[in-house]
């Protein structure tokens, strides 16, 4: 144990006691001049900041990138160059609906955001646990977020409302087939993999561009949580991945992802039957294979959670030379919305906080704001000027140039969505007793929902398919049983519950009233397509 420091303000004077109040005799009222209370309690007053619209529950750990080989064929961006550099990296896992007090084993797809502290800046990836979104265009983002939060006016959580916004939106047919699958709960982030959902771009040294695509791969075996289990483990320990992570890390046990990445060559996408920049898609893996990058190795927790994980403000417009946007819509949002969100949450400033400064010297001419903690020299915060011979000085930019687009300003969905071959694809591809899993917990959810919303969320079911949206369907007439997925719980007792669960072959007693609407006239008088 290091030296023990005296007690002192935040401004350095001396602090003779900070047990008691300053009062007017022992048993008197307190004197307004006490300014060592003042200043304790106003500042405990605002420890608080306001947590994050989404992905509010979170935790993090540092570690160390090791790059496998060069990839200068494809981008020029510096950490990827050499396989003898080692780059400081920062991965912050959370969920993302619910507020920072929920519990870690809720069904949500898991953030996976990390930042490489590179030699030409931050570089930030912010994804998810799915290599796929519910939605493709940024535009209908806070409507979706919304629709998955507590309602606004019991503040309590909605399966209706959730499956209502899913039922009108059938993009949102891929991403379910991945919440609903055993990937959907996670009690442990070594086991659970990362994407970075969007497209990027990489260009190397020479202007030729390239859509690329992330995967973190875990390297430990994956694990089945269940609903069950799941709902136990929310009551007996909600923290169980914080503190797996945590612990692990603690004891000398790495946490291991290896970073791989899908090329693409732009001209190739005209001839997909697919959009490589829409977020509700994969790129098929046997056309587009997975490429060795790197291995990224967490082998450090924080010494301070607030300072260094709270704090951390990650964005995707957090980029480096050699790697680009795209056109993707989400990621054109995405680009605006997080550094816009990090000033509101953290201040103005938030990039000079020590978890967000990047390892190099950064020279601009943006001035003051709140807890603004730079304190420039000279008297010339402009350009172009002749005072300090234009200082500091533009950087060269890369050759080649950007894409060129051509067209009228429009409103529009994109031309190939094809909602439904890749969630068919998807749920095929599980197992039979994943399957029944995912068929289980929609159920268990579609059981509290009225019937407009109901059928609307069968017929989505359908177009998956034929297969999952049956045995959706029989869960519902034998009822749902909390113990065991297999009893059956007549559907008479589960109608006189205050959610009624819908029978498809008989009327209930009770049922959830809600205004009808088909997917078709929703699609005419809303979307305009």
């Amino acid at each position: 144990m290091g030296k023990c420091e005296k007690l002192t303000t935040g401004f350095g004077a001396p602090v003779y006691n900070t047990a008691n109040s300053l009062t007017v005799g022992p048993n008197g009222p307190m004197l307004f001049e006490d300014v060592d209370f003042v200043e304790k309690m106003a500042h405990f007053d605002r420890e608080r900041i306001p947590e994050r619209v989404v992905h509010a529950k979170g935790c993090g750990a540092f570690g160390v990138f090791h790059l496998y080989q060069s990839m200068e064929a494809y981008t020029c961006a510096d950490f990827l160059k050499n396989p003898a550099q080692r780059t400081k990296i920062l991965i912050r896992f959370s969920t993302v609906i619910g507020n920072r007090g929920s519990a870690d084993t809720v069904r949500d797809p898991r953030g996976f955001a990390v930042r490489f502290y590179t030699c030409e800046g931050n570089y930030d990836v912010v994804g998810l646990s799915f290599p796929v979104f519910f939605i493709r265009d940024a535009m209908s983002f806070p409507d979706f977020i919304h629709s998955q939060k507590p309602s606004p006016k019991s503040n309590l959580p909605d399966p209706q409302r959730v499956w209502d916004f899913y039922s009108l939106m059938p993009e949102c047919a891929h991403q379910l087939t991945w919440l609903y699958s055993d990937r959907g709960i996670v009690k442990n982030f070594r086991k659970m993999d990362g994407f970075g959902v969007n497209t990027f771009v990489w260009r190397n040294k020479e202007g030729k561009r390239h859509f690329v695509k992330y995967h973190f791969l875990c390297q430990d075996e994956k694990e089945v949580v269940d609903r069950f289990e799941a709902s136990r483990l929310a009551g007996e320990d909600p923290d169980i991945a914080a503190r797996t992570l945590w612990k692990d890390i603690e004891e000398g046990r790495p946490v291991k992802y290896e970073f791989c990445v899908q090329i693409m060559d732009p001209d190739e996408a005209a001839a997909l039957d697919f959009d490589p920049l829409d977020d509700t898609k994969t790129w098929p893996e046997d056309r587009f294979p997975l490429i060795k990058v790197g291995m990224l190795i967490l082998n450090k927790n924080p010494e301070n959670f607030f300072a260094q994980i709270e704090q951390a403000a990650f964005a995707p417009a957090n980029i480096v030379p050699g790697i680009e946007f795209s056109a993707d819509k989400m990621l054109q949002g995405r680009i605006f919305s997080y550094r816009d969100t990090q000033r509101y949450r953290v201040g103005t400033n938030y990039a000079q906080l020590p978890v967000n400064r990047p390892i190099v010297p950064v020279n601009n001419n943006m001035s003051d704001g709140s807890m603004n903690c730079f304190v420039p020299t000279g008297d010339v915060n402009y350009k172009p000027n002749s005072l300090d011979n234009n200082c500091p000085r533009e950087a060269v930019p890369l050759m080649g140039h950007g894409p060129c687009y051509t067209g009228y300003a429009v409103r529009s969905p994109i031309e190939k969505t094809d909602d439904f071959s890749q969630a068919t694809a998807r749920y095929m591809s599980l197992g039979k007793e994943e399957q029944d899993r995912m068929a289980e917990a929609m159920a268990n959810d579609l059981s509290k929902v009225c019937r407009p919303v109901l059928m609307r969320s069968l017929e989505l079911l359908e177009n998956i398919s034929h297969e999952l949206c049956m045995a959706v369907k029989k869960y519902l007439q034998n009822g749902m049983q909390e113990s065991s997925v297999n009893a059956a719980a007549p559907l008479e007792q589960a109608s006189a519950a205050p959610s009624t669960s819908p029978q498809l072959s008989r009327q209930p007693a009770r049922r959830r009233q809600c205004p009808g609407m088909t997917r078709e006239r929703y699609m005419r008088e809303f979307k305009g397509r």
